[in-house]
């Protein structure tokens, strides 16, 4: 009579025990930055033409203001599911960012191996923003949103999302990973229309971190065939900063390291055919030609004082070319970057920086004037700001 009265209360309780070791094995974590900051402009177009100093509030100085849920799931045999959900806000005012979409800047579930790799679904960055990103000042970089490079025309701020898509990440072998993603176009009998694909590698040995990567998006050339929103990029949410037709996108970086110091070098090139439309000041500007390309080269150093003070300096100069049927220009920009960063403890920093950049070549046309992030743009060729920013991790 024992027997058969403890036989069911011992399975009860293994069987509790067996739920609260699998639950033990998941995780849920809730992460987040919020980053606000203060920039002067002294030449800021005003609705009449003319520039004018401005001060302004500002959601992502450095890191763009976000927060997100992720989560890991042990399988067993090395196999874990994997989920992160993430949307940006402005901390200035509270909005959302990407036009009110929920999981605008990442939504994505997948299995994670720790003998082959991992392959997601869903909606996420491409390898230009991720891989190379982390050598370069901007996106990643210690300088960030601000220090984009004309227009975002390389993709390495993070501002653009692919969606649509499956996306496989290799281990890491002796130092060197591997990954590919492909964006569903989601059109019937339109495959090619609005699709995206990526690829990249990085490898980093001691001090050496390197990386390279492609992205190419296939569009129409028509502006009507340009807005399927269904694709693996859409204008709807802002994720689209040079409009047009195919896209191309590559581009290698180098990054030393001693200590928490480094130095880094990068080298982008992107080709838009039959643009339509560049982001400046936060919105799309008009830019109808046959081919708008650039090649971006940038040096960038940041040198550590003391374990929570860094100064840091890049500069990059961006070799443009645009062809229409009424012009032919060769634009540069020079953009020089200054940063001070204190950090009063492992999540919250103050960070201090300087842009100055000119532009050359432009042919007077507006939407080459001195333009920097989502600041308005500058009335000419020359544009000077001041940043000062207070950024939290949680």
């Amino acid at each position: 009579m024992k027997n058969k009265l403890i036989r069911p209360v011992v399975s009860a309780a293994v069987m509790c025990l067996w739920a609260g070791a699998s639950y033990a094995q998941s995780s849920v974590t809730l992460y987040g930055i919020i980053d606000s900051a203060l920039i002067y402009g002294n030449n800021e177009k005003t609705a009449q033409g003319v520039g004018r100093s401005g001060i302004e509030m500002d959601s992502g100085g450095i890191s763009g203001s976000r927060w997100g849920f992720r989560g890991k799931e042990d399988l067993g045999g090395g196999l874990s599911a994997i989920f992160d959900l993430e949307d940006g806000f402005s901390s200035s005012n509270g909005k959302l960012s990407n036009t009110g979409a929920l999981w605008g800047r990442q939504s994505y579930v997948g299995v994670s191996s720790t003998q082959y790799g991992t392959v997601t679904l869903g909606r996420r960055y491409a390898y230009m923003s991720e891989w190379i990103s982390p050598l370069s000042a901007e996106g990643i970089g210690w300088a960030g949103n601000l220090a984009d490079h004309p227009f975002d025309n390389d993709d390495m701020i993070r501002h653009t999302s692919m969606q649509n898509m499956v996306r496989f990440d290799s281990v890491h072998y002796r130092g060197l990973q591997v990954g590919g993603m492909y964006g569903f176009s989601n059109e019937a009998g339109q495959f090619a229309n609005n699709r995206a694909y990526s690829f990249g590698a990085r490898y980093s040995n001691g001090p050496v971190s390197l990386a390279a990567a492609f992205e190419q998006i296939d569009r129409a050339a028509t502006p009507a065939a340009d807005l399927n929103a269904s694709g693996a990029l859409t204008t709807a949410d802002g994720d689209s900063v040079i409009t047009g037709g195919r896209t191309q996108i590559y581009g290698a970086g180098a990054q030393y390291h001693f200590g928490a110091s480094s130095v880094g070098f990068v080298w982008t090139h992107s080709s838009t055919n039959n643009v339509t439309s560049v982001w400046q000041s936060g919105n799309l500007a008009p830019l109808l030609g046959n081919n708008l390309r650039f090649d971006n080269f940038e040096i960038n150093g940041r040198y550590f004082v003391r374990p929570n003070l860094s100064l840091a300096a890049s500069y990059t100069l961006t070799d443009g070319h645009f062809d229409s049927t009424t012009a032919n220009l060769s634009p540069k920009w020079h953009e020089a970057i200054v940063q001070a960063d204190y950090s009063f403890s492992r999540r919250t920093d103050l960070y201090v920086e300087s842009f100055y950049q000119v532009v050359t070549g432009g042919g007077g046309m507006a939407v080459f004037n001195a333009s920097m992030f989502n600041v308005p743009a500058s009335a000419n060729n020359r544009q000077l700001l001041f940043v000062v920013g207070l950024r939290h991790r949680f």
